[in-house]
């Protein structure tokens, strides 16, 4: 088993790219394709900074045989056009042998660019079950919306009610988690009632909550990736709406009085030590490592290893490389997360949280399903 390093970074600006004479072994740059401006932009940052602090730690250390490593970054708006164009970008002016990614639309978009052209992506958050099979250089760091769907589909059956609604995002990690957690939650015994489609990028959703309402579900189950805020500000304006259940994605669901009591799933997640964590809480004036900086940290960190583990066997730092690698090793261990790749999706445990007050309490953990 190895586990992983902590690593570092010299930042390249968005849509800097460094272009030049021929790379010495141990050069690396690493590519990171995420969200930085529109509706999904408040992830998308969260996430860069997890990158950011990764490669800082590993630079500070010595970096790569002395080498420090270096990412570019690029923006897809949340959109898969503006996700084939910066995958481009990157590819080819930036010669990256490996890229983070973000967002199920955007990732499958670009799953068959990096199969043609051996380019290793690393997936920390998008959730599509989709994403299970997009391309053999596409790895997932966290299960899939099924994996999660199915653990929370049979606790909502045996403890919440056997009637739901879905509100689900009409893009491919919205669609996913209605059709996985509405087969799974039949097979428990469950029905669902009712299911409302939003768009991305949508923050009205009046019209859609009061449906919901009306149908008087047990619970709703809601599969959005972004505007959590503004629906949980308008289920507050919705009397007797019912309680609210989702993914990982909920997570910003959290914390608002009217989303008081309600459930969500979380891939087990821990926290480095607390020195990096207080130094990235300064580094970056937050008040906490959330869920999305945790995951980009340790996937980054993932990649690192993965480099040091080819430039020590003197090998070539190219995505078929890294691919092999990963699967050769197999097991990953840091204090975030124990990653298993048998297939090319990480297992790891999914929580069961409630929103009690103002912690989000752990009420059961399960096993992801085969």
């Amino acid at each position: 088993m190895r586990k992983l390093g902590i690593g570092g970074f010299v930042t390249v600006g968005l849509m800097g790219f460094a272009v030049g004479g021929a790379a010495q072994a141990a050069d690396l740059t690493i590519g990171a394709l995420l969200p930085l401006t529109g509706p999904a932009a408040p992830i998308g940052i969260e996430e860069q900074n997890g990158v950011q602090f990764a490669i800082d730690q590993f630079n500070e250390n010595g970096g790569l045989d002395g080498t420090p490593v270096e990412v570019v970054f690029d923006d897809s708006q949340g959109k898969p056009d503006q996700g084939v164009l910066a995958f481009n970008r990157m590819a080819d002016l930036g010669d990256v042998p490996v890229m983070l990614t973000a967002y199920s639309s955007i990732s499958l978009a670009i799953a068959p660019l990096g199969e043609r052209r051996e380019i290793l992506i690393v997936n920390p958050a998008a959730q599509s079950d989709s994403l299970a099979d997009a391309s053999s250089y596409l790895v997932n760091t966290i299960p899939l919306v099924g994996d999660e769907a199915h653990v929370l589909a049979n606790y909502a059956s045996e403890n919440l009610g056997k009637s739901a609604a879905i509100i689900y995002e009409n893009a491919a990690a919205g669609v996913s988690g209605r059709d996985s957690f509405k087969k799974f939650f039949e097979a428990a015994g469950g029905e669902v009632i009712a299911d409302e489609p939003v768009e991305f990028g949508q923050t009205n959703y009046r019209a859609s909550l009061l449906k919901v309402a009306a149908a008087k579900p047990d619970f709703v189950y809601i599969a959005i990736t972004q505007s959590q805020a503004a629906m949980a500000d308008q289920i507050g304006q919705v009397p007797s709406f019912p309680l609210g259940i989702g993914n990982t994605f909920s997570s910003p669901f959290f914390g608002y009085p009217s989303t008081e009591g309600w459930y969500q799933t979380g891939i087990q997640s821990g926290y480095p030590s607390d020195e990096l964590v207080t130094k990235f809480k300064e580094k970056f004036d937050v008040d906490d490592m959330g869920f999305f900086a945790r995951e980009y940290y340790n996937s980054t960190n993932l990649i690192l290893t993965l480099a040091q583990s080819l430039v020590e066997d003197g090998k070539e730092l190219t995505g078929k490389a890294m691919r092999e690698a990963l699967f050769e090793t197999g097991t990953f261990d840091s204090d975030v997360a124990k990653l298993e790749f048998t297939t090319n999706t990480a297992s790891r445990p999914v929580e069961i949280l409630q929103y009690q007050g103002d912690e989000r309490v752990v009420i059961t953990t399960g096993s992801v399903a085969e």
